[in-house]
């Protein structure tokens, strides 16, 4: 039983070819780079986070059970 062939598809050969891209492939990486360019300037005003006690005293005994 013969295979179908693929019969190539003449199209004409052009030195240019054009892209459309969608609106949201330009902006989405863009506003991306802004963000992280944006975190990236104001990690210098960061602040070291006060913890809550009951964190801690959670952790404490977390350790203290792993530890027994």
């Amino acid at each position: 039983m013969p295979a179908p062939t693929h019969t190539p598809t003449t199209h004409p050969a052009t030195g240019s070819v054009e892209v459309r891209l969608p609106w949201w492939a330009i902006a989405l990486p863009a506003i991306a780079f802004a963000a992280l360019l944006l975190l990236i300037v104001g990690s210098g005003e960061a602040h070291a986070a006060t913890s809550d006690p009951a964190i801690s005293r959670l952790l404490e005994r977390i350790v203290a059970l792993v530890t027994r």
